[in-house]
């Protein structure tokens, strides 16, 4: 969050000047660089002298603002979140987005827009920074921005300086995520600007990244929490469609906005420290403000942005052609009409990884040999063997002589199973309203996007390694021989700084471990909603109300109940009324017990004749415990659909077993030990095939 030194404007208000004088009282000290948290000093600085003497047009910034606005489906009246640190940059955001909410609606709420709201994350890592936090508010709701200041927990104690950055970032969004949620809004926009995509290519540079990573940030992207917020019926992750529309601008767009809006803004010192690499790379492009650097840097980055964009919709349109995707969680790749001879390695690779990260819900990167054994077995045909990659096991679909592949949840990898369980809500009606807004914002900038997306003639990196990026651009008269030599000094620079971290592995005694995640610190209460490995949504009750319906596709009646239910409990049953039930992934022992649970088929004499009564059929269930009899056909029943089902795929199925681990439902196949249980499964994982939307242009 930025923070520290006090900018002023020509104009503020008399509140305004009573906070600065208050803040010009503390005396100046010069900021260590050095300190990883040095104190903030709030001081007056006075605007730039070109903007001074020359007034600023913000006409031409409003109308590329509205431009991009549109671009990603946004209209005034939809309901828009705005992530503020106070920082020059986001000042400018919302000085913009005010105007753009204002022009379009012509109507304000009591002195506040109608539909904005500017979230204010006070990460709490120094005493000061509450203080800060509520300066911020205090200017933002001047402009007439509803605000609201989120402080963040560590329970896990401050985090490491080398981590710090990392840590911030990932508590940030996910502040803005829940705030969000909680307000019923689908869209958050940050300030994100030209000057920033610039330092993100050096800083990927350094770190050898392909094509795909030196685009740079996405103007759109769907962002998704680690947690689930839900519905009464199922949990609605849609997730969050994060916009970035200042990325036409520059940093120094972002000082003239301010200005010609007559707001203060704050800047931080730490971004001044060499600690931290953005802040190296950002001195280090000071020092190159060369127009003709800097416009050369952009062509080379809007080169790659363009290659991206071509990439990405080569990927759907391979997935819309030649992926299946299975209710009980698993992909089918026609490998024939995939053709993957014919497709070029970056988009072949991007295809995978789709898939594969779907299906396993891991979203890393998958990369080196990893990524170089999926690309040698998706191209061997007809596919022979099996291979475990990426949490995913992939083999030859039986029956398909090796022209499909089937792409599997592997249980054996490293990360431990996770099972997240919350309560029902309320909201659904408008949290369903939030999500069909999203959907129609989201259709209406794919609209837009797909008019960009080059022809493969004009897409410059297709085929080009990420050492020789900055090669063919300067082949193709991208970038000059004097910004080529300028960029690879900087990137030899930070590579020399870089170090490589060792990768964080998980015991593999742990990879059977069943990670609770419990949001509201209670197991799978009757009632709740369990996300398990973030692909399957599973709900049960238990019903204590036996009506013949209950049995009638299990045993034929001859006994009309008039609709009369009883009230039942089986003595032998291994489900009790007190029951809290576990959900793991299915293993071999489940189809055996179901194979032994087959052999035993109900009695003749189950069948129940005309002349029994409602109370002697009670006696009867009771003594002859049917739900024995129930569980055997529904066994025998679950067995037929589970030959349909790949081994392979059985395995990440969830299955429910009490709390002495004895089965009780494998809701996928409709198994169930008792007709007084009812268990739903779906799936339904957390994060879409293909990421979510996303956006390059």
């Amino acid at each position: 969050m930025a923070r520290g030194l006090l900018l002023s404007s020509q104009s503020r208000t008399d509140t305004a000047n009573i906070l600065l004088a208050s803040f010009s009282k503390i005396p100046r000290k010069p900021c260590n660089a050095s300190l990883a948290f040095p104190m903030y000093h709030h001081y007056h600085h006075q605007p730039r002298s070109s903007s001074a003497q020359h007034p600023i047009d913000m006409s031409k910034y409003r109308e590329a603002f509205s431009r991009r606005m549109a671009m990603a489906g946004l209209k005034p009246h939809h309901r828009i979140a705005l992530g503020v640190s106070g920082g020059p940059d986001s000042v400018a955001l919302c000085v913009l987005t005010a105007w753009w909410k204002t022009a379009g609606l012509n109507a304000d709420n009591g002195g506040l827009i109608d539909g904005l709201l500017a979230i204010i994350v006070d990460h709490g890592l120094r005493a000061e920074s509450k203080h800060e936090a509520n300066v911020v508010h205090h200017r933002v709701s001047e402009m007439g921005i509803r605000c609201e200041i989120a402080h963040c927990d560590w329970p896990n104690g401050r985090p490491k300086l080398g981590h710090l950055q990392e840590a911030a970032r990932e508590m940030r969004y996910e502040t803005f995520h829940k705030i969000c949620a909680q307000h019923q809004i689908g869209v958050l926009l940050i300030a994100h600007h030209a000057d920033d995509q610039a330092e993100l290519f050096i800083l990927r540079m350094s770190r050898n990244s392909g094509v795909l990573g030196l685009a740079g940030m996405p103007f759109t992207s769907q962002i998704f929490s680690t947690h689930t917020h839900s519905s009464n019926t199922v949990p609605l992750n849609y997730g969050i469609l994060l916009v970035r529309p200042l990325l036409e601008f520059s940093k120094e767009d972002m000082y003239k906005v301010c200005q010609g809006g007559s707001k203060d803004w704050v800047e931080d010192p730490t971004n001044q420290s060499p600690l931290f690499a953005r802040n190296r790379i950002r001195m280090s492009l000071t020092d190159l403000s060369s127009s003709a650097f800097k416009s050369e840097l952009q062509a080379v980055i809007s080169a790659c942005r363009m290659t991206r964009l071509y990439i990405d919709q080569v990927c759907y349109s391979l997935i819309n052609q030649a992926v299946i995707i299975m209710d009980h969680g698993y992909a089918s790749i026609d490998i024939k009409i995939l053709n993957p001879s014919n497709i070029v390695d970056i988009c072949l690779c991007k295809f995978i990884s789709l898939v594969l990260q779907f299906i396993s819900q891991r979203q890393r990167p998958i990369r080196g040999r990893a990524l170089k054994l999926l690309l040698d077995y998706i191209r061997t045909f007809p596919c022979k063997n099996s291979l475990t990659a990426a949490g995913c096991y992939l083999c030859p679909d039986p029956g398909s002589r090796g022209s499909r592949i089937l792409v599997c949840c592997s249980v054996n990898c490293p990360l431990p199973l996770k099972m997240e369980v919350f309560q029902s809500r309320s909201d659904q009606e408008q949290e369903c309203s939030v999500f069909y807004e999203l959907e129609e914002i989201i259709e209406d900038g794919k609209y837009h996007a797909r008019q960009l997306v080059p022809n493969a003639s004009n897409v410059h990196f297709l085929d080009v390694t990420p050492e020789f990026v900055l090669t063919e651009a300067k082949r193709l008269n991208i970038i000059s021989e004097s910004t080529y030599r300028n960029i690879i000094v900087l990137q030899k620079e930070e590579t020399n700084r870089f170090k490589s971290k060792a990768e964080v592995t998980t015991n593999s005694n742990k990879k059977h471990e069943v990670d609770f995640v419990t949001t509201f610190g209670k197991l799978f209460e009757l009632g709740n909603i369990c996300y398990f490995m973030n692909r399957f949504i599973i709900t049960w009750e238990l019903n204590d109300k036996i009506t013949g319906g209950a049995f009638s596709d299990f045993f034929t009646y001859s006994k009309d109940l008039g609709g009369e239910s009883q009230n039942y409990c089986c003595v032998s049953c291994v489900v009790g009324h007190n029951t809290r039930p576990e959900v793991r992934n299915m293993c071999e022992s489940d189809w055996l017990y179901l194979a032994e649970l087959s052999k035993h088929p109900p009695s003749d004499d189950f069948q129940l004749q005309g002349t029994t009564s409602s109370s002697e059929m009670g006696q009867m269930m009771e003594k002859r415990t049917p739900c024995l009899h129930y569980a055997s056909v529904s066994a025998q029943k679950a067995l037929l659909l589970l030959k349909s089902i790949p081994v392979a795929a059985r395995r990440s199925m969830p299955v429910l077993v009490n709390q002495k681990g004895q089965l009780l439902s494998i809701p996928t196949v409709n198994f169930s030990h008792c007709p007084c249980l009812m268990v739903h499964a779906e799936f339904k994982p957390k994060i879409p095939l293909g990421g979510g939307h996303s956006s390059f242009i």
